[in-house]
């Protein structure tokens, strides 16, 4: 997670945090940085103007000022696009054309660099219908989400269908579902060449800090007739 989308985060787990607040070492935890990381963050956020206490001491920690806590809707593009996934896998679900219905309101109310943000994410993931199967654990699956809203070269430990053990560095492109597992899509800059890296076979990963430039759609292929992307109706 990128520094601004920890800010945001912060933020808002405070506020569902209410009186109670967080720890240093609690939200350190949580983000999986240091808690010196998250004294810094707290003080950008406070010098920016945001509402936040900060308690020294035995019980101590932060926690929102006031009782106001309740911004207007703000999400990040991940979230929206996790909201549109769900919807998506489960579309014939009780309640999601109501659900679809909220999303595209709050899709309306976005600013245009956001939503454009949000369009493209969304098109670097989709979903065939059949929705069950394994994924990578937590923190493998941020490090590839990173890498793909940030264009960021991944490296990967992965493991195929064989047992065999090997190291890549790849250029993640899309996420898609399909065969009952989740894939990275990526160019592999070891094998020059496209691959697909089932999620639940990689044992590692780590942001690499290097960018690259998108390559061409074509040059992955056009999905199965039967996939959609989350945006899909």
């Amino acid at each position: 997670m990128d520094r601004p989308a920890r800010l945001h985060a912060l933020t808002e787990e405070l506020r569902r945090a209410g009186d109670r607040g967080r720890t240093a070492e609690q939200l350190a935890a949580q983000f999986e940085v240091t808690a010196r990381t998250i004294k810094r963050d707290i003080a950008v956020l406070q010098s920016s103007g945001a509402a936040i206490r900060a308690t020294a001491g035995p019980g101590g920690g932060y926690g929102i000022i006031g009782n106001g806590t309740l911004p207007p809707v703000n999400f990040t593009p991940a979230q929206a696009v996790s909201v549109a996934l769900a919807l998506t896998a489960f579309r014939d679900a009780p309640f999601a054309t109501d659900g679809r219905a909220a999303l595209a309101k709050l899709l309306d109310v976005m600013d245009t660099e956001s939503r454009e943000r949000v369009e493209r994410l969304g098109a670097k993931v989709w979903i065939r219908r059949d929705t069950t199967g394994g994924s990578a654990e937590p923190r493998i699956r941020r490090v590839v989400e990173d890498g793909l809203q940030r264009e960021l070269m991944v490296s990967l430990r992965y493991v195929d269908r064989d047992g065999g053990r090997t190291e890549r560095v790849v250029e993640p492109h899309l996420l898609a579902h399909t065969r009952g597992s989740w894939f990275l899509v990526a160019w592999c800059v070891s094998r020059a060449g496209v691959r697909w890296f089932r999620l639940d076979r990689v044992s590692d990963a780590t942001l690499t800090g290097r960018s690259f430039v998108p390559r061409d759609p074509d040059l992955f292929g056009e999905p199965p007739a039967d996939a959609r992307t989350v945006f899909d109706r």
